[in-house]
């Protein structure tokens, strides 16, 4: 819907100043929020779901939601001011040790950051409110973590000057937390459509370090929990958003229900025999088949951005012989692709700045592309078809070393039974680069 974050911010801005929040401070409170987020490494190029473009779509949402709903949940102009400035800093995790931001990092930012301080002191609000509002964000609302957050919830209370003695205030504050947090999981996918909502699902799951197996089954069970358990807020806030944006909303939650029915078909069809899957070396005749080529991006394409490691010259790459490829088809060699392992020498990749691989420039080391296979096919042995069909074809090509990017735990599993070796491990993604002797 928004082309870009800068156009995303003059819309809050916008909308901000339509409803009353033109003091300067809320103004330099949004500049700021893009600023901390691009100069912490969490633009929009981030791996993660918790980005700037996140924070902000958030903050509009809310913004958004709550002007049309101050009848229903009772938003005085003030409770505004609040929402909007808890929206604008509810995920900011700098010092991350996973995507998902721990709330007591956030608040701890917002308690000690001296430019923000300032900020909230000319907007006269009580840090102690804002931070309920971000607490009451926490998800999943169940068990330690809610235990957790209400014990601190209730501290907060307890400081404020304008709720430590009044209950009622203290429950429209839980109310108005939860219309937040309610924002926080919807708002993403009111602005978009289904692809913008599984390429969300995607990096979330990459950087949960989830198997793709389970992105849609863990989508559904995510929107069934938020429209069931919390159906009556949900629809509310959901009411209260242009009619586009509903459909966007439910039209993600339909199609991630139709794809896990797609999954299950297919992985039924694979039980009864009737799916066999077939690891091919193809030709370097079908690999300047134009139509081949089209069907290799396409199923690119589906791998999360963050793992499109060589989209550009994608196509010159397939159709050089340095490059090894294997694809995953069908019942036989020329059965339909699902899939695709591709990769080349070391040198001819740029890898992260922090890895200084001792192999570089040895000519003896080949880099495995992150593994794609199309959605729905993942889960049935595939990626470790296309592997070790892979390793196979380096070793033939006198490879000594191969080296990859992979998740934490799957790179440890894989050194229990290849000699695999860790090189350098990233933090907070926990998808690292680890190295594989292929002579032993």
């Amino acid at each position: 819907m928004f082309p870009n974050t800068y156009a995303l911010r003059d819309e809050i801005q916008r909308l901000a100043d339509s409803e009353g929040l033109n003091k300067p401070c809320f103004k330099e409170m949004l500049e700021y929020t893009v600023q901390l987020f691009e100069t912490q490494g969490l633009g929009s190029d981030y791996y993660g779901y918790h980005n700037i473009d996140h924070e902000l779509e958030v903050t509009y949402i809310t913004l958004l939601a709550a002007s049309k709903s101050r009848e229903k949940f009772g938003i005085t102009q003030k409770d505004l001011e609040y929402l909007y400035t808890a929206s604008l800093f509810h995920d900011f995790d700098p010092q991350k040790s996973v995507d998902k931001p721990h709330e007591d990092s956030v608040i701890k930012f917002i308690s000690l950051d001296k430019n923000l301080k300032n900020l909230l002191d000319q907007s006269q609000l009580d840090i102690e409110l804002i931070t309920v509002l971000i607490l009451r964000t926490t998800y999943p609302w169940s068990g330690k973590l809610k235990e957790y957050a209400e014990g601190k919830i209730k501290d907060c209370f307890k400081r404020s000057e304008i709720t430590k003695n009044d209950e009622q205030i203290q429950e429209h504050f839980m109310t108005l937390g939860w219309f937040l947090s309610i924002v926080d999981r919807v708002s993403g996918y009111a602005l978009g459509d289904f692809a913008k909502a599984m390429e969300m699902a995607k990096k979330n799951a990459h950087a949960l370090a989830w198997h793709p197996s389970v992105v849609t089954q863990r989508s559904v069970a995510y929107f069934e929990e938020l429209l069931n358990k919390e159906g009556d807020i949900c629809q509310s806030v959901l009411c209260s958003l242009p009619n586009s944006m509903r459909k966007n909303f439910m039209n993600a939650v339909l199609s991630f229900m139709k794809s896990r029915e797609k999954e299950i078909k297919i992985k039924s069809e694979f039980v009864f025999g009737n799916i066999n899957l077939v690891s091919v070396a193809d030709s370097m005749n079908m690999r300047n088949n134009s139509d081949f080529l089209r069907m290799l991006f396409s199923i690119y394409n589906e791998l999360p951005k963050p793992l499109q490691l060589a989209r550009i010259g994608f196509t010159d790459s397939i159709t050089t012989d340095k490059t090894i490829l294997c694809t995953l088809r069908i019942n036989g060699d020329n059965g339909k692709i699902i899939g695709f392992a591709k990769g080349g020498p070391l040198e001819s990749y740029k890898l992260r700045s922090e890895i200084e691989d001792e192999n570089y420039l040895k000519q003896n080391t080949v880099f495995l592309e992150p593994i794609a296979i199309k959605m729905g096919y993942w889960g049935l042995g595939a990626g470790t078809k296309l592997r070790d069909h892979f390793y196979l074809q380096a070793k033939e090509n006198d490879y000594q070393f191969l080296t990859s990017y992979g998740l934490r735990d799957v790179i440890r599993d894989r050194i229990s039974k290849e000699d695999a070796e860790f090189v350098i491990m990233f933090d907070p993604e926990h998808w690292d680069y680890y190295r594989v002797n292929l002579t032993s």
